[in-house]
């Protein structure tokens, strides 16, 4: 007997699925083409500092002297980092709640190792700007209401796996929307599932984390990060220097075969309860990293547990690879990206196929082709200003999107709107490589830069194709 849906199921499902798309649909666009762009935010950070010395290796004996010289006058701070060469990140950083130094392969402290562009991208991705607290719920609850998107998309369109390979190029704009949006969706329906529920996952780990304690820990919170991430050891007072060298030694013998310590946390730093995390790689399992606990002495205390503890620790620890695509190397990172735009451009398509269906043209047709096709352009000019000027850009990442919405309603074209700022994107990534050659002289040319150098000179040409595809009037 065929299984067949009732269509009141699917008329239902299909308003429901379009009131969700409407209600996520800008926030939605702005974290899918920020989370596709984030994918490579490793490299991208090599980009916009790209001055630093890389080196795929440190002296171990260096970095306790370097620490102390680098915390020398520095604010109060809960934590301080040492980051350490790894694959796609040939350099170290020391790292507290207020600065960045990167380590010289000799041992000597370099030049400042921030960079604010490529926070300016991943805040967006993660918190839209807001306060991190809320803006975190707020993504994460988009990622709960993509899920409710795949299913009410799969449940109102009876015929979609069917017609997976239907699509209508030329005729009605409704009907090649609705075929865009619909092949792509089915396409890339785990990889949709995956994002939407590790998403979710970030920002919901609070109310989980007060659901489970209240549940099965007597409400006791602390306990229930204990239980997944490991408590804070028994510490004993240490007066002496970090011995950070020391506790990533025994990491590195306690390691099995392969895996390599790519972080140090100094909790409390110069405090009683002062103590080293070292996080390790373990190149083939999924989880982030394995934690060794050593005292400020370095003497070991503890392993953690995250690589063979209980299965959903193991889990938990796993979600910001997989969200990520930090693993398997760059060809996994270059399927991200593709899957990434692919659900960036179901977002997209989702609000077109609604506009048209309205059957009239008014201002909100207008301020959404401003907002997808000024945002691209938003990034350049912010990169420009950020990484080639020196100059804070937030402000002006918003300044664009919101000229580039006036600018579509002022013309009222969405053919010349659309062409305008697709052409000054071009225009923009090209003053971008130049920008940054100029800035960075020879080093522009080393490592990982010249890569992306010319990615964004392809996407300009790509830019400029479109463009100049458009029609003129």
């Amino acid at each position: 007997m065929a299984f067949k849906l009732s269509p009141n199921l699917v008329k239902n499902s299909l308003s429901s699925h379009s009131w969700l798309g409407l209600l996520t649909g800008v926030l939605m666009y702005w974290v899918c083409l920020s989370g596709t762009l984030a994918v490579v935010y490793p490299e991208l950070e090599r980009w916009e500092t790209a001055s630093v010395e890389e080196s795929e290796t440190i002296d171990t004996s260096a970095i306790d002297s370097a620490y102390q010289t680098f915390m020398e006058g520095q604010e109060a701070t809960e934590h301080a980092y040492v980051l350490l060469p790894r694959p796609g990140m040939p350099r170290t950083v020391l790292m507290s709640d207020h600065s960045a130094r990167a380590l010289n392969p000799d041992g000597s402290l370099g030049e400042t190792a921030e960079h604010p562009w490529t926070h300016l991208l991943t805040d967006l991705h993660l918190y839209l700007h807001l306060p991190q607290s809320w803006g975190m719920i707020l993504v994460s609850a988009l990622g709960a209401m993509l899920c409710g998107l795949i299913i009410s998309g799969l449940l109102s369109h009876p015929r979609l796996f069917k017609d997976a390979f239907h699509f209508r190029r030329k005729g009605n704009a409704r009907l090649e929307q609705t075929d865009l949006h619909n092949r792509l969706s089915v396409w890339g329906i785990p990889f949709h599932i995956m994002i939407a529920i590790t998403g979710a996952f970030f920002g919901l780990a609070g109310p989980l984390n007060l659901a489970v304690s209240e549940a099965f820990f007597d409400g006791d919170r602390e306990e229930v990060i204990e239980a997944v991430y490991g408590g804070h050891p028994e510490v004993t007072p240490h007066d002496g220097p970090l011995e950070i060298g020391k506790a990533l030694r025994q990491t590195i013998e306690m390691s099995p075969e392969g895996a390599t310590p790519i972080y140090v946390t100094v909790e409390h730093p110069d405090t009683e309860e002062e103590h080293l995390l070292v996080g390790t790689h373990y190149p083939d399992r999924l989880i982030y990293a394995e934690q060794f606990q050593f005292d400020g002495a370095g003497n070991f205390l503890n392993r953690v547990g995250f690589s063979d503890g209980e299965p959903g620790r193991q889990a938990i620890f796993s979600v910001y690879r997989l969200h990520f695509g930090h693993f398997g190397g760059y060809g996994v990172r270059l399927l991200y990206i593709a899957l990434g735009l692919a659900l960036t451009v179901v977002s997209v398509s989702g609000i077109n196929i609604w506009l048209t269906k309205r059957k009239h043209r008014d201002y909100l047709n207008n301020l959404w082709n401003g907002i997808v096709w000024g945002t691209p352009l938003a990034f350049v000019l912010s990169a420009i200003t950020q990484v080639v000027l020196g100059l804070p850009s937030v402000l002006i990442f918003w300044g664009v999107i919101l000229a580039s919405a006036a600018l579509a309603q002022w013309r009222d074209r969405d053919a010349q709107t659309r062409r305008w700022l697709q052409a000054a994107t071009a225009a923009g990534l090209v003053a971008l490589v130049l920008g940054h050659t100029l800035r960075f002289g020879s080093d522009s040319f080393e490592g990982i830069a010249p890569v992306i150098n010319g990615g964004l000179i392809v996407v300009a040409g790509v830019m400029a194709l479109l463009a100049k595809r458009q029609p003129v009037n």
